[in-house]
């Protein structure tokens, strides 16, 4: 079971990771984000930052729909990101190696090449 600390760590632990001030956490790479603690909006009150559930980047619509139909429980998304290629992950249904490998596969995608050349396939 992983939770934001984890998150932390695993996100700090990239080259070149930059975390912005946040009431949750928010990692960035080269100024593109790849995981973040989602911001719930719920009509009529205020957003809250929901640190148990972790927005990642997944580059596109069919990696988002593949994670969405085969884990319905651990993923999910909201009308909010609708066209976008964001997925929110219920931290407490996954443990810290499949955390590891999102986190990872989404600072991928987000990070320069030659800076995600240089990372080793440690994390899968």
């Amino acid at each position: 079971m992983a939770d934001a600390d984890d998150v932390r760590r695993l996100a700090l632990a990239l080259p070149q990771v930059v975390e912005i001030d946040s009431d949750g956490f928010d990692f960035r790479v080269a100024d593109k984000g790849f995981v973040w603690s989602y911001p719930e909006r719920r009509p009529g009150k205020p957003r809250t930052i929901r640190t148990d559930i972790a927005v990642l980047y997944v580059g596109d619509e069919a990696e988002k729909q593949a994670l969405l139909l085969g884990e319905p429980e651990t993923f999910f998304t909201t009308p909010g990101y609708d066209g976008l290629p964001l997925v929110m992950l219920r931290l407490t249904r996954v443990d810290a190696e499949r955390l590891a490998e999102l986190v990872t596969d989404a600072w991928r995608m987000r990070a320069p090449e030659s800076v995600a050349a240089e990372v080793d396939d440690r994390f899968g």
